[in-house]
């Protein structure tokens, strides 16, 4: 029975998207840049250049899907060798690569999952401004009421890393927690771990989940961190949680498990379905962590699982921090223990490598950035083969769940990955 492993790198866009002028986003490239800027910045003992190497991901067709989706060369072969220029006869390329473009009006981490899940967002989230108070007084008068706060700091759009030194020591003094947003739609709230509490945190959480709804808000987000004073303040990846609005339509989660099958959650994926459609969640933070997590949920899952794993750091800890070298060197991470989760898969199961968005660690700004995400299908029964791009991620899911032998879904129509 057929098993489908969805291993998302988590803002991995491969080239700006056709609207990306409408975002500010034309001329983005979160691999292109990545691997220009090792090119240009990382030396070998010798002094020589050292690029950007990615063997495993190559041969599954990340570099020829990244020239699809551009037209152009990257900066040097990811795999060390020249391509060639008939890649199938030649035996590289081991799996259906292709490129994907997003039809949801965001360009937002719940946008991005939904819509291949087979549920695009066809509506505008809720943003809050980027001013001094930015959120609504109401609102903030409200969480400090109902969460018996002495009140709250922050209240701008700020980098949550920044935002916690600047803040964290009046924030122990004062008991009042740090409330602040981004580009996305979302409310975040940063607390001391020990002096406000991880549970009390969680509760005002919640409490902010509710009070964000009539403002269409997508996600509200825990946002822990311990240490003594600014400069040592930490944020504890491993207690962050998201408490995001569910889907408004099933989405290939919930035809899964409708249809008696199983999900594995890794990492955030339960929290980005608001835990609907989930069976099992293995709680990770931190690339070798859901690495490890991802090889035991596929050790663990029976016939007709999903296994969704989000390895959320190239977003939080590289992308939006533009880390160009912590970006490019977490992928030589992952691609290095590829080797590890091909071992695992079973003759009937498909391996997808994908994407949600970008955040080209180059670009201005801190922003998610609009561009084209990787597509790579790998398994025994998946034909090795450039296959068509596809004009919404939800095509994707339709693929998929083909696979898994559910829906159709409610959106996108099906690619033919198969061999005869």
């Amino acid at each position: 029975m057929a098993r489908v492993i969805i291993t998302l790198l988590d803002s991995f866009g491969i080239g700006y998207a056709r609207d990306a002028a409408a975002f500010g986003d034309k001329g983005s490239d979160t691999l292109g840049h990545i691997a220009a800027w090792m090119a240009a910045n990382r030396k070998n003992a010798d002094g020589s250049p050292r690029y950007l190497f990615l063997p495993h991901l190559a041969a599954l067709g990340l570099e020829t899907a990244h020239k699809l989706s551009t037209g152009a060369d990257l900066a040097h072969p990811l795999s060390g060798e020249p391509l060639q220029d008939d890649l199938l006869d030649g035996g590289r390329v081991k799996a259906a690569y292709t490129c994907a473009e997003e039809v949801s009006k965001g360009k937002d981490t719940l946008s991005g999952h939904w819509e291949i899940a087979g549920v695009p967002v066809d509506f505008d989230w809720g943003y809050f401004p980027d001013r001094p108070k930015c959120f609504p007084q109401e609102l903030v008068d409200t969480l400090v009421k109902e969460g018996n706060l002495p009140g709250v700091l922050g209240e701008k759009l700020a980098s949550g890393t920044v935002i916690i030194q600047e803040l964290g020591e009046e924030h122990m003094r004062t008991g009042k927690p740090i409330i602040y947003s981004s580009a996305d739609s979302v409310l975040q709230i940063a607390c001391h771990e020990e002096t406000f509490g991880l549970e009390r945190l969680y509760d005002l959480c919640r409490l902010a989940y509710r009070l964000v709804q009539p403002y269409r808000v997508a996600r509200v987000i825990a946002r822990p961190f311990v240490g003594k004073k600014a400069g040592e303040f930490v944020r504890v990846a491993a207690h962050r949680h998201d408490y995001a609005v569910p889907a408004h339509e099933d989405t290939l989660l919930d035809y899964v498990v409708a249809a008696g099958g199983s999900v594995y959650a890794v990492g955030k994926i339960a929290d980005i379905f608001a835990h609907r459609g989930i069976s099992k969640h293995y709680p990770a933070a931190g690339l070798d962590k859901i690495f490890d997590a991802t090889l035991q949920a596929v050790q663990d899952a029976p016939d007709r699982t999903l296994v969704f794993s989000n390895f959320v750091d190239f977003d939080s800890s590289f992308g939006h921090r533009r880390d160009a070298l912590g970006y490019g060197e977490g992928l030589e991470y992952v691609d290095g223990r590829l080797p590890e989760l091909l071992a695992r898969l079973k003759p009937d199961d498909v391996l997808l490598v994908t994407a949600d968005h970008g955040c080209d660690p180059t670009w201005k700004g801190t922003d998610h950035t609009r561009e084209k995400i990787p597509v790579l299908f790998y398994g025994n029964h998946v034909k090795p083969q450039q296959i068509r791009p596809f004009h919404t991620f939800s095509d994707i899911g339709q693929t998929l769940a083909s696979h898994l032998k559910v829906g159709p879904l409610g959106h996108g129509n099906a690619a033919s990955i198969w061999k005869k």
